[in-house]
């Protein structure tokens, strides 16, 4: 990034980890149930968006965090490994749709309309599929023992995880390219850190 952040791009991402925990109490998750909705991943690669791949990275693990001190997450302990594997690790690759933030700010401040869909979309695929594909794995290490009998371990963490990651990809797409719609200064930083120069919001 070109631009040194400053705090406030932290104190951003700390309130959008608080926000996608709370979004977490909504009652759409069941544990290993296929086509969960996390509704945290819309905030969390929103901001990833905004501020870019790093603070999106650090926002999604704390939100990892928040889950393992006020969630559910320790429903689901196994071993202290595995907790922190599938929560703050996994959750901070939710903000790899960061790495299109450059190109999302140009073209909503081009009002580049399709371009900018474009790259939503595909920070939105990037994101959901970098966070579960850490899930993936540990559902074939840890869960797949829960596996039924005969049944892969790499089979049933695809059912099971694929059907989450496509369920949360069209998810995050639909809703923020909405929002890009009805409100794209969203995606441009007043007075902050912004990712090129190319999309400052003068």
């Amino acid at each position: 990034m070109s631009k040194k952040m400053d705090l406030r791009v932290w104190i951003e991402g700390t309130v959008v980890a608080a926000m996608a925990m709370a979004l977490s109490f909504i009652p759409l998750e069941t544990a290993n149930a296929a086509f969960d909705l996390s509704l945290g991943m819309i905030p969390l690669v929103l901001y990833s968006y905004r501020r870019g791949v790093l603070p999106g990275l650090t926002s999604g693990f704390i939100w990892g965090l928040l889950s393992i001190v006020l969630g559910s997450a320790m429903k689901n302990f196994i071993s202290v490994p595995q907790i922190i594997f599938e929560y703050p690790f996994a959750f901070a690759f939710g903000g790899m749709g960061g790495l299109f933030a450059d190109k999302i700010q140009a073209a909503v401040s081009k009002g580049e309309k399709a371009k900018s869909i474009r790259f939503i979309i595909l920070g939105s695929i990037t994101a959901v599929v970098s966070r579960w594909f850490w899930h993936y794995w540990a559902g074939v290490l840890v869960w797949g023992a829960y596996a039924p009998a005969g049944m892969s371990p790499y089979w049933y963490s695809l059912v099971f995880n694929g059907g989450s990651a496509i369920a949360n990809t069209v998810l995050v797409s639909v809703v923020l390219v909405l929002v890009a719609n009805l409100a794209p200064r969203l995606f441009l930083p007043k007075n902050g850190h912004y990712i090129t120069s190319q999309s400052q919001n003068k």
